[in-house]
């Protein structure tokens, strides 16, 4: 095996966190609006977007995912393996994210048609890009703390990404629409897919695969399957990306829920509107007149603002005392800043504003270790069994990611549903919608009580996760001499 071990130029770390940046564009959008662009801009009933986004997610994760894995391990180029998937899949990502939020006028049956065909196209070139972009990480250097440097990099990338679609996209949407959403949000993608689709290129061009398996090492996939169950860290961190995952598709879909219908309007708009003066001031207008859309943008400002802040400090906590024990911790806290949503009444936005500051910060702490500690998995593999499968490894934690994407985002429209919800598609003509008591009290399990659950069962199977910070140092030595010896 090849092992260029020089350090990554703060330009490669740059470029190759500007495909995250890319991607994020669309997942973000997905986590954040899809079940809101259905039910209240598309117009499907709850319990068909529920459907739509559980059925098709769980065929994106246990089909394409592996399949993508088992293809880019075997990708031979003069790019290498991983680099080609973001050369070929960059334009038509672009194209169909847009796509999948465009409006056509069909009649209802062909609008769950729509919706089915592009949210299948959608997650399949997702697969197919992002997969071996994660997988790429494990090769671009074999050294741990070069390794948790890119992470950062990486993942402030996908906080900026965070923070446009979070903060800035729904007042956005209203305004270019002229208060259409449906045609804000087109126009919006237009833009999101042409500039996803350049900084995709930079990545391409901007990155070098270093870590080369030798032919010796190469394996079935059978073999490579059989590796996979029996590598304990593997299953630990497939179960806790899954649960991580449902946690924030659930809390993330639901925001818009909430503010739309929990958070008091008039509380919400005394505490804003200095901040909004103060902007305007200094000429920032982007989020409009609507106190919901602007309230609820600040709010997802203040937690991502706070993550990224999370994000720069954890590799100096990781480096020191290990990527599992600070991620466990740094989870548990995050936990409890959810949890406490249960008790705050609607006129308590202070409170609620200061426990997603609070929550921001400890969840930044966990996001970078996340990815460094599936790579991490790929190198307990290699030590263990003395073949490398990177994205085979990599791809079954996009199995977790995408299950537990599309658990969550079902979840958000399928418990609307029970707490009696009422939807643009079931709402009479020309009525405006007033929300029943039961659907209010659901947006506010659904920020609480409900994505609390996953975290806490994550916190509890980290405790059988082996590769502590004395293994970490064991895996990394070992493996630099054998790569050394060949």
């Amino acid at each position: 095996m090849t092992n260029n071990s020089q350090n990554l130029s703060i330009k490669e770390k740059i470029g190759y966190s500007l495909g995250d940046l890319a991607a994020n564009l669309v997942f973000q959008t997905l986590m954040t609006y899809l079940a809101y662009f259905y039910t209240d801009i598309y117009g499907l009933e709850a319990n068909h977007a529920s459907a739509i986004m559980l059925t098709v997610g769980l065929v994106a994760a246990f089909g394409f995912n592996p399949i993508i894995g088992a293809l880019a391990d075997r990708t031979k180029s003069k790019w290498g393996k991983f680099r080609p998937w973001i050369l070929w899949t960059a334009v038509p990502l672009g194209v169909v994210a847009l796509l999948a939020f465009s409006t056509p006028d069909f009649e209802y049956k062909g609008k769950v048609i729509y919706a089915v065909v592009t949210y299948t196209l959608l997650l399949l070139l997702y697969a197919a890009n992002n997969l071996p972009y994660s997988a790429l990480s494990g090769v671009i250097t074999g050294n741990m703390a070069d390794r948790n440097s890119l992470s950062s990099y990486r993942f402030v990338a996908v906080m900026f990404a965070q923070f446009f679609v979070q903060v800035f996209m729904l007042p956005i949407i209203e305004t270019a629409g002229g208060g259409d959403k449906a045609i804000g949000i087109e126009k919006v993608m237009t833009w999101l897919a042409i500039i996803g689709t350049i900084m995709l290129l930079i990545t391409f061009f901007a990155t070098k695969e270093r870590i080369v398996p030798r032919p010796e090492q190469s394996s079935s996939l059978a073999e490579d399957i059989k590796d996979l169950f029996k590598n304990r860290p593997w299953v630990i961190i497939l179960s806790v990306t899954t649960l991580v995952f449902i946690t924030l598709a659930l809390k993330g879909g639901a925001y818009v829920y909430y503010f739309e219908n929990y958070v008091g309007k008039e509380e919400l708009t005394q505490l804003i509107q200095p901040i909004l003066d103060t902007l305007a001031g200094i000429g920032i207008n982007f989020f409009g007149e609507n106190p919901v859309s602007a309230g609820f943008g600040l709010f997802n400002a203040g937690g991502i603002i706070f993550m990224i802040l999370g994000i720069t400090l954890s590799k100096r906590f990781a480096d020191k005392y290990g990527k599992r024990d600070v991620f466990s911790v740094a989870l548990f806290m995050a936990t409890f800043f959810i949890f406490i949503f249960y008790f705050f009444s609607p006129g308590s936005v202070e409170l609620i504003f200061l426990s997603q500051i609070l929550h921001g910060f400890f969840y930044g702490l966990t996001i970078p270790l996340l990815w460094a500690m599936i790579a991490d998995v790929a190198d307990y593999s290699e030590w263990k069994n003395n073949r490398r499968a990177t994205a085979i490894i990599f791809s079954a934690m996009m199995v977790g990611l995408k299950g537990g994407l599309s658990i969550g985002s079902a979840l958000v429209t399928w418990i609307l549903g029970l707490y009696k919800y009422i939807t643009k598609e079931a709402a009479i003509a020309g009525e405006v919608i007033v929300q029943p008591d039961t659907a209010v009290q659901g947006t506010k399990m659904l920020v609480s009580i409900f994505p609390a659950i996953p975290f806490l069962i994550a916190i509890g199977l980290l405790v059988l996760y082996d590769i502590d910070k004395k293994m970490e140092v064991e895996i990394e030595r070992d493996l630099k001499e054998r790569r050394n010896n060949g």
